[in-house]
């Protein structure tokens, strides 16, 4: 299974740092089980990101309120949302660590970073043109929110060690999908032999 998507991966390129930025998708506590296992590459491909000065921006996934706000999902997800305000909803601590000075930390109501964001508006403002997806949950707020940047216009670079969902079989299929049709894979050791290039 591990390497069930390497077939469709026939598209390679490296990150350009002068208009690339990192989105961190949804590393928070409520996700903290599922993004264990991958904190030390996000946190290691945030680093990487930092010293090749590239601009790092964080989302999380809230609900102001559980009766107005759950769009589709309190549907789907039978109302268990994150409740802004909680402890579920805030970034795992060592995330939240590396928000630095006047970093916005985007919220979203919905699996998408840029539905009803302001996220666009930030990227193209300071000359965005591809952007690099880490975090949580790889199928759906991350493949969301990388498949809408592609229609966007931003060519997209997406983790395949910085990512995570609830099982192998869930993040392996959006690997097929978005190599066949939407990204270009990086991983920490990728990233860094790419940065060092440029």
């Amino acid at each position: 299974m591990s390497s069930s998507w390497r077939k469709y991966e026939t598209r390679k390129r490296d990150p350009n740092p002068k208009n690339v930025a990192l989105l961190v998708i949804d590393l928070q506590n409520y996700f903290s089980s599922m993004a264990k296992p991958i904190l030390h590459n996000a946190l290691t491909t945030i680093d990487l990101c930092r010293r090749a000065s590239i601009p790092v921006f964080f989302t999380r996934h809230v609900h102001k309120s559980l009766t107005t706000d759950t769009t589709m999902l309190g549907e789907w997800w039978n109302g268990d949302l994150i409740l802004d305000g909680t402890p579920d909803s805030e970034l795992i601590a060592e995330i939240g660590r590396q928000v630095k000075g006047q970093e916005e930390v985007v919220e979203k109501n919905t699996y998408s970073g840029f539905h009803n964001t302001c996220l666009q508006e930030k990227l193209v403002e300071i000359g965005v043109e591809e952007v690099i997806v880490i975090g949580v949950m790889t199928n759906l707020c991350c493949e969301t929110t990388a498949r809408e940047a592609f229609v966007r216009g931003f060519r997209v670079f997406f983790s395949t060690d910085a990512t995570a969902t609830v099982n192998e079989e869930l993040h392996h299929a959006t690997l097929m999908n978005l190599a066949y049709g939407f990204a270009y894979f990086v991983d920490c050791d990728r990233l860094r032999r790419g940065l060092l290039r440029n």
